[in-house]
């Protein structure tokens, strides 16, 4: 019998093969028939430190047996405490307030409502979000409401509420973006989410600090609170802490996650400045916060966020960052002069290129042949349509790195050779 299991963004009539992976340990992951398999894009961009860090495993294994789950509404627990502190300690001094919830896109959904219903304590008409095309917040009905409109959304349309959606800023159009954002401001939205610096799920699409300093500033002129998705940007992946600390800017919501924990339990943190916070502070029960989840803030995820903390603090975790940008630059500078490469580009640790092929959609046979071909080659490695990405461990070797982009030149090569087969 084959499995029960229904796996996401998987299509099972395909009759893909799904390896069992049995173990993990520093950028490799290891399945039930003896492969080693290396971590290209850090099991979906969570896994920050390697698989099995020791002091996380450490830290999960001693809280496990102390506290398991406790209530989050009305209770707290010391290792949500330390998070929290341990959070204010690192980023920007504005966000002075933790909320807890487990997941990215449970994340900005908190932000969502955060934003709206400030506005709807303080008695100001603010209801509507302003976005930023080809963006993605994730796959709740907030999250994808907030987030670029295509097959992934489609079906679920009559839930979706309408945005404000402001252009990409395409290399040498970012005045067009500012002015589009210049003019949604001007209708008084409640909040402008935006990915800093990178939009991962709609192909890696990178643009510069200056717009994104551009951006906060037209919000704040206007009034209109700026969400920073952090989810995937955050804890290093940009070379950097956060993203935004390239473009000198703190967002008044901050939304964490992925990285939090390492990569190694489900977490997540929504921070937001005190004003935020004051405006559903009150005695009248009806302007809290109504949000939650069973598994808020899970002592056991939250000792591992402490840990996670803690080898920031203590191990040179910049220092792997920054060696592991000029690694994979040197790399990628010697794909991008091969022929059907295009817009070769990388920032910080995260690397992309685009594959110069026709009809080359998401939904295109091109993905689903590449992502055969590299796991037959041993590589977890998952493109995005016509876009080749990759975003390892920090602990990745040079060996691992050249086994990777010897496959995306192979990659690159084998496609050239059959361009008809997309």
């Amino acid at each position: 019998m084959s499995s029960p299991i229904w796996h996401p963004f998987t299509q099972h009539g395909l009759g893909e093969p799904i390896p069992l992976v049995t173990h993990g340990k520093g950028a490799a992951l290891h399945t039930d028939d003896r492969r080693r398999i290396v971590d290209a894009i850090s099991s979906w961009w969570v896994t920050t430190h390697g698989h099995g860090h020791p002091r996380i495993m450490a830290a999960i294994a001693e809280q496990a047996q102390r506290l398991d789950q406790i209530i989050f509404a009305g209770w707290t627990h010391q290792p949500a405490e330390d998070v929290a502190l341990g959070l204010l300690a690192i980023m920007p001094p504005s966000l002075t307030r933790v909320f807890f919830s487990d997941s990215g896109s449970t994340s900005v959904e908190v932000a969502l409502k955060m934003a709206l219903g400030h506005f709807a304590n303080r008695g100001e008409p603010r209801t509507h979000i302003v976005v930023m095309q080809h963006s993605y917040h994730g796959d709740t009905v907030g999250g994808m409401s907030v987030g670029a409109r295509g097959v992934f959304s489609a079906a679920y349309a009559p839930l979706l509420f309408d945005v404000a959606v402001i252009p990409f800023p395409t290399a040498g159009h970012e005045q067009e973006t500012l002015e589009a954002l210049e003019a949604a401001c001007r209708t008084q939205p409640a909040a402008f989410i935006v990915e800093p610096l990178v939009l991962g799920a709609g192909g890696m699409l990178m643009y510069g600090a200056d717009t994104l300093r551009a951006m906060h500033a037209i919000c704040a002129r206007h009034g209109v609170l700026f969400i920073a998705d952090e989810v995937m940007t955050g804890w290093g992946r940009t070379g950097t802490l956060l993203a935004c600390e390239q473009a000198e800017i703190a967002p008044d919501i901050l939304c964490l996650s992925k990285g939090l924990t390492g990569g190694s339990l489900p977490l997540a943190v929504t921070m937001a400045s005190e004003d935020i916070y004051q405006s559903h502070w009150s005695t009248d029960r009806a302007r809290m916060f109504f949000h939650s989840s069973s598994y808020t803030a899970n002592p056991i995820a939250c000792a591992a966020a402490v840990a996670n903390l803690a080898i920031w603090r203590d191990e040179p975790v910049g220092e792997r960052v920054s060696s592991l940008a000029a690694r994979q630059a040197a790399r990628l500078d010697r794909l991008a002069a091969l022929p059907g490469v295009a817009d070769a580009r990388s920032l910080g640790t995260i690397a992309a290129l685009d594959l110069e092929v026709p009809d080359a959609g998401y939904l295109s046979a091109l993905a689903p042949r590449l992502l055969a071909q590299f796991r037959d080659a041993d590589l977890l490695l998952r493109p995005l349509g016509n876009t080749l990405y990759v975003m390892p461990p920090y602990c990745i070797d040079d060996a691992d790195l050249d086994r990777i982009y010897d496959a995306l030149g192979e990659a690159v090569l084998q496609t050239q050779k059959s361009p008809g087969i997309q």
